[in-house]
């Protein structure tokens, strides 16, 4: 299995450097293909990763249970956003061809590439070089519109990420720096390594390391208060890198805090990175809450759920027992399929009306039947309910604890989830169920630019491209699954991952 950890690798980062010289027809096939390659082969890992522990390549490439719960959410969203992109680059864009669909494309693949490289390598120093990579080329595609409102949310962006990863830089310095009493001058970053030696590293260097890995991954993570990216840079960017900043680059960063949680509990025990990780994410979901009560911007309402769900990933972490740590590993996977779907709906929507103002629109489910109607659904899920995944894990989550010492955040979590899911099912239901302006004959756009406030858009009723709706369709099934009856594979993965997060089976 050591060459499916290979491909994995290198075929994202091909697909992506052979965006620049094909025509982007060429392109719009390469990246579903890549994606549906690379999910295929993340799925392959796991009875593997079960049934051996982990899986090598080499002496930098190796993934365990934690690192394939991460390739599973990345890969699943890179395949349906390479789905959806072939209809979004349809909607008034560049489709025929030149320099806006290969930088795209380009972009999107190699951005895929380096979230999915940082789970595969065993080097703590390579995760950090990884998540660089995917600050520099996400910025630019949020700024790939070329708009000033794009362009601002970029520069935004790449201060406040590249500030948080030199934290989090010298977070890997310092944690060198407490193995060398134990490995010497030179050595490499393993986190297999790590753990292993941990226990004699010393605990106030540790204590220090974990906060900055956490105030610094967290930047890319977004936990508050961290977090001022987020909202702009979701908002503005296309529909598509939308998607996958919520659902797999904040997961991404989530893996990074997760490797250094294994290597400071190992090192001082769980209570101090518990703690740690209860304070930040009792103020991402508490701000993420009360700020889904007011947004009038459908993308900016998506990117502060993704908040509010960093920071239950946060607080499931603090528990401290088996059944929070599956809950918690259980939501990255439902949090993407989610966030993607959402996102994907969110994008058929304004390019149908031309506007983000909830205010002015109404009438979504008349006028896109299929990709409204998985739209509600997506909210619905990330609100938390039934029959869908995140209802599962956010009962995983609650249950781990209430089980544990702190039953009274777990209420807490509970509270401040319903806030969550009275904010975004008032705000979808007034913007998708209401009656709308929608003609009876199906057809394109019938109005574009921007709707004055309160003044809702008229169009004609009909789904913007078929493209979306099968990307949409992928992220409903997933949550489907996720939430009704896990494979049995799956489910025998999420343990033995939070078996390796230190909680006993």
């Amino acid at each position: 299995m050591g060459a499916v950890l290979v491909v994995l690798v290198v075929l994202p980062f091909l697909v992506g450097a052979l965006s620049y010289a094909v025509p982007v027809a060429v392109s719009k096939l390469l990246a579903p293909v890549s994606g549906a390659v690379t999910f295929a082969l993340s799925i392959a890992l796991v009875p593997s990763v079960v049934s051996q522990g982990h899986v090598t390549a080499g002496s930098e490439l190796r993934v365990d249970a934690l690192s394939v719960v991460f390739l599973l959410a990345t890969s699943f969203l890179y395949f349906a956003t390479a789905i959806f992109s072939a209809g979004y680059l349809q909607l008034g864009r560049d489709a025929a061809g030149t320099r806006y669909g290969r930088r795209f494309y380009a972009g999107l693949n190699v951005f895929c590439w380096a979230m999915l490289a940082a789970p595969l390598v065993s080097d703590l120093a390579l995760v950090w070089v990884a998540i660089e990579v995917t600050t520099v080329v996400s910025a630019l595609l949020v700024a790939i519109d070329d708009t000033q409102s794009a362009t601002e949310a970029a520069w935004k962006y790449i201060l406040i990420a590249s500030m948080g990863l030199g934290i989090a830089l010298l977070a890997t310095i310092l944690l060198y720096y407490a193995g060398t009493s134990v490995f010497g001058a030179g050595y490499e970053l393993s986190y297999v390594k790590m753990i292993a030696g941990a226990h004699r590293f010393p605990a106030s260097v540790m204590r220090l390391t974990f906060v900055l890995a956490v105030l610094g991954y967290g930047t890319k993570m977004g936990l508050v208060p961290v977090h001022t990216w987020l909202p702009d840079a979701h908002s503005e960017a296309p529909s598509p890198i939308s998607a996958l900043l919520s659902g797999a680059l904040l997961a991404t960063s989530f893996y990074a805090i997760l490797r250094y949680f294994q290597i400071t509990a190992a090192a001082t025990g769980s209570t101090f990175p518990r703690n740690v990780l209860l304070v930040f994410g009792l103020a991402s979901l508490a701000l993420g809450a009360l700020y889904l009560l007011r947004q009038r911007d459908m993308k900016r309402m998506l990117a502060y759920s993704s908040v509010e769900h960093m920071g239950i990933l946060a607080i499931g972490m603090s528990f401290g027992v088996t059944l929070a740590f599956v809950g918690v590993l259980l939501h990255v996977l439902a949090h993407a399929a989610a966030k993607g779907t959402a996102f994907f709906g969110a994008g058929s929507v304004v390019a149908k009306f031309g506007t983000k103002d909830m205010a002015a629109l109404r009438g979504g489910v008349g006028a896109l039947p299929w990709s409204g109607s998985m739209l509600v659904a997506a909210v619905l899920a990330l609100s938390a309910l039934p029959p869908f995944g995140l209802f599962r894990s956010e009962f995983l989550i609650v249950s781990g604890g209430l089980s544990d010492p702190r039953y009274g955040v777990a209420a807490v979590l509970v509270a401040l989830a319903m806030v969550s899911f009275l904010g975004l099912s008032w705000s979808t239901t007034q913007t998708m169920l209401t009656a709308g302006p929608a003609d009876l004959a199906p057809g394109p756009r019938a109005a574009s630019g921007p709707a004055a406030t309160g003044v809702v858009p008229t169009v004609a009723k009909g789904e913007m491209s078929p493209w979306i709706v099968v990307a949409m369709a992928l992220g409903i099934v997933a949550l489907l699954v996720l939430g009704v009856h896990l494979p049995a594979d799956l489910s025998r993965l999420l343990d033995h991952a939070a078996h390796e997060l230190g909680s006993p089976r």
